[in-house]
């Protein structure tokens, strides 16, 4: 066992019995290159990469391999959700010289982490139109010792260059009037009007502009259309619920089968709020089937939620999920149930899958809506109702005999920004879904982080496991565990919980603002130092730290009066406004941003105890108020859209600070909120 044994993370732990001679990241791995004169072989990766794993067992596990790169290097493994402050900057570098960029991520550094040379997947032998692991392991060896004085160049340009980047931006111009509508148009030309989603495959669930588009009337058929797209598409996981990470194809057909809590939690949010906008069912059965899903394979006893879940089973991709119509009448008999799931789900002797490093498995099924009900039952004669929910049984069969295959490894570290996400979707589904059940899941999360990631001072850890919390909080666990705290309280009416996430922002402003960038830093100025303090406005799988930070100022401005929270977020928005013009889909957080800062000031007070605002609570999850200050309570007290006003099951309604006539009937909330503005 080498070194990373002792660590908690699962994926530097898949690595702790190589004959590699691992480090984990810390300044002992750089002391020591340094001591015997050798580069640093940085690799980042995590528990759930596919191609991790086959580049591990191609290299990693080799023999020979190993004895080469532990004479030659000093090795450290890095995992990208446990740091993703390293990963971040490390994926710029190789974004820079390389023009792409992903997991494994494979850097080599001089011993003081300045990096000259990256790629991300090399295959042992040269294939793939790429060199071989070997015999780039030698040549960047041959050159440390007979060109050193050109690789240490390079490196001390491109970490200028790193450094440049994330030094501050000129300010920020007013927004043009039509920034928004210009961000919808620069949308629609990337927009997949035949399949849904941006761009070509692979294609990508991006949450974080579907949500901005619900907001905007011009731009929401987008949203509804690749929602739509998706949920038909063997991305969504017809069987169990939620969605895998990606899909390879242009049609959501064959997907990356790996599943991610973030991915899970904002589509959760996504799905409901679509709920909102169309009363469309199936968008809440959709949520449902996710949110249990994560109650049921992703939330920890503790109350926290998992990370990942592999894409392998048994080293094979998507071996647990796929199906050959034999499985399936081996599960239902043959008959009229095995026929209306091979029907429906499109599952053919041909099958639409096959893992190419595994052809021993044949070809396999996707489950995947080919044929709707409603379809078949116009063509069949039957009523469609009949046709659920026989297909409903059938489901639930197959879900219990998938139960019993292998399964694909959890990775179960706890990581505070994406449950913070996790938060805001149980959160979200208590107050729209009106289930109290979601909503206890959702306080017994922020009642394990406040218990086990909170420090003295109100600071937060990044990641748990095990028993132990590690890693200085980083702008995205407090920013998205604070935006998750807002979602609590406006389903829950505990004003503790809106108090917690005001403490988390101005930790925000205290460690994280820029005030000469006019933006945020990723890192806190309590952090470890490394090459660079990056700021990121880009969203990557989850919405970007300066986003998220935005949002919650805007909504600590709309609560608390806070004007400083709308004045940074209006910086971080001018700030980026050029990058979100030229590349629309990369800053769906930041629009969502800018959609607030043009939203009118809604407020919605519900005044009384649980059981007297119940009827007014279930009239307002009816309606979409995205940018809206909901403020349940039991007293006229706390907040000033509170303060002084009666309670007993009262709803007041206000625009811009003034207010419609106080109201304890459902149908007078209704008309009301109907004429709200936007």
């Amino acid at each position: 066992m080498n070194r990373l044994a002792q660590e908690t993370s699962p994926y530097l732990l898949q690595h702790a019995d190589h004959p590699v001679d691992w480090w984990p990241w810390g300044e002992a791995a750089f002391a020591e290159a340094r001591r015997r004169d050798v580069p640093v072989l940085l690799s980042v990766g995590y528990s759930t990469c596919h191609w991790c794993h086959v580049m591990a067992h191609e290299s990693f596990e080799d023999p020979v391999t190993a004895e080469f790169m532990n004479e030659h290097f000093v090795n450290i493994k890095v995992d990208r959700e446990e740091r993703p402050d390293v990963d971040s900057i490390y994926m710029t570098a190789t974004q820079l010289m390389t023009g792409q960029g992903g997991w494994p991520m494979t850097v080599f550094l001089t011993p003081d982490g300045e990096p000259f040379y990256a790629g991300t997947y090399f295959p042992p032998e040269d294939r793939y139109g790429m060199p071989g692991f070997r015999r780039l392991l030698a040549s960047v060896a041959y050159a440390w010792k007979q060109d050193r004085d050109k690789l240490t160049g390079n490196a001390r340009a491109l970490t200028e260059h790193l450094r440049e980047a994330s030094r501050p931006r000129a300010p920020g111009s007013d927004l043009p009037k039509d920034f928004l509508r210009r961000g919808v148009e620069n949308l629609r030309r990337v927009y997949d009007a035949n399949l849904g989603g941006f761009g070509r495959a692979p294609k990508f669930p991006a949450p974080t502009t579907l949500d901005f588009l619900l907001t905007q009337a011009d731009g929401r058929d987008m949203a509804l259309h690749t929602l739509r797209m998706m949920g038909r598409g063997g991305i969504y996981d017809q069987l169990g619920g939620g969605f895998h990470r990606y899909a390879v194809d242009e049609r959501w057909l064959v997907p990356h089968f790996e599943k991610m809590l973030y991915d899970n939690a904002q589509l959760t949010r996504t799905l409901l709020r679509a709920a909102q906008y169309t009363g469309d069912p199936t968008w809440t059965r959709l949520a449902r089937e996710t949110l249990a899903y994560l109650e049921r394979e992703m939330l920890s006893p503790q109350g926290g939620f998992y990370s990942a879940q592999d894409a392998d089973t048994q080293g094979v991709e998507g071996l647990t999920f796929t199906w050959t119509p034999q499985e399936i009448r081996e599960v239902l008999g043959e008959g009229p149930d095995a026929d209306l799931v091979l029907r429906v789900y499109g599952v053919t002797e041909e099958g639409n899958f096959e893992d190419p490093h595994r052809p021993e498995y044949g070809r396999r099924n996707v489950l995947h809506v080919r044929t709707a009900v409603a379809d078949l039952a116009r063509d069949l004669g039957e009523p469609a109702e009949k046709l659920s929910e026989q297909l409903e049984r059938a489901r639930r069969r197959l879900l219990e005999a998938r139960a019993q295959r292998p399964q694909p490894g959890t990775d179960d570290k706890v990581l505070t920004s994406w449950n913070g996400l996790a938060l805001a979707a149980f959160a979200d589904a208590g107050r729209i879904l009106g289930e109290a059940h979601y909503l206890q899941l959702a306080r017994r999360n922020a009642a394990f982080v406040r218990e086990h990631l909170r420090l003295e001072g109100g600071t937060l850890r990044h990641t748990y496991k095990n028993g132990e919390a590690r890693v200085e909080g980083l702008l995205e666990d407090h920013a998205l565990y604070g935006l998750g705290l807002v979602a609590l309280y406006q389903a829950g009416g505990d004003l503790a919980h809106l108090e917690w996430a005001r403490e988390l922002w101005e930790i925000i402003r205290r460690d994280f603002w820029d005030e000469e960038a006019g933006l945020f830093r990723s890192t806190g100025g309590r952090a470890e130092a490394l090459l660079t303090r990056q700021a990121q406005g880009f969203d990557s799988a989850i919405l970007s730290d300066n986003a998220a930070a935005a949002l919650l100022g805007l909504w600590m401005s709309r609560y608390f009066g806070d004007e400083e929270g709308e004045r940074l977020a209006r910086s971080v928005v001018r700030a980026y406004q050029g990058d979100m013009l030229a590349a629309a889909s990369g800053f769906g957080g930041l629009w969502q941003a800018a959609a607030f800062l043009e939203a009118p000031h809604v407020e919605v007070a519900l005044i009384g105890t649980p059981q007297e605002r119940a009827p007014l609570e279930r009239v307002l999850a009816r309606f979409p108020l995205p940018f809206a200050a909901i403020a349940p309570a039991e007293r006229g007290e706390g907040l000033p859209v509170l303060e002084g006003r009666p309670g007993g099951g009262t709803a007041y309604v206000c625009v811009a600070h003034t207010c419609d006539l106080p109201t304890r009937e459902p149908e007078g909330l209704a008309g009301q909120l109907e004429r709200l503005p936007g």
